[in-house]
């Protein structure tokens, strides 16, 4: 397959892109690579391939999740420049 103006003119449109001189013929040229590169890809024998799903073979690696207390509420308190007894004070950010 070959990208002609035409297919340019198209893409771009469904893109709502606009490309012009020297621009459009960037794009076509670069669309003609990639096709070429997939017409490459489509020569492959894959015959008994298993197709791919993951990139490793690990799967679900994740520490173990352990909660540790690291600041008390008082500590994270203390420097609070307007705070009551459990919570943050702040001037009101949004009006009704």
């Amino acid at each position: 397959m070959k990208i002609t103006d035409e297919t340019v003119d198209h893409i771009a449109h469904l893109a709502r892109l606009e490309f012009e001189g020297e621009a459009k013929e960037h794009i076509k040229s670069d669309l003609n690579n990639i096709i070429s590169f997939v017409d490459q890809l489509s020569a492959v024998d894959t015959d008994g391939v298993e197709p791919l799903i993951f990139m490793t073979t690990s799967n679900n690696v994740l520490r173990e999740d352990i909660t540790v207390d690291t600041i008390t509420q008082e500590d994270a308190l203390k420097n609070a420049a307007n705070h009551d007894s459990d919570y943050f004070k702040i001037t009101t950010v949004l009006k009704q």
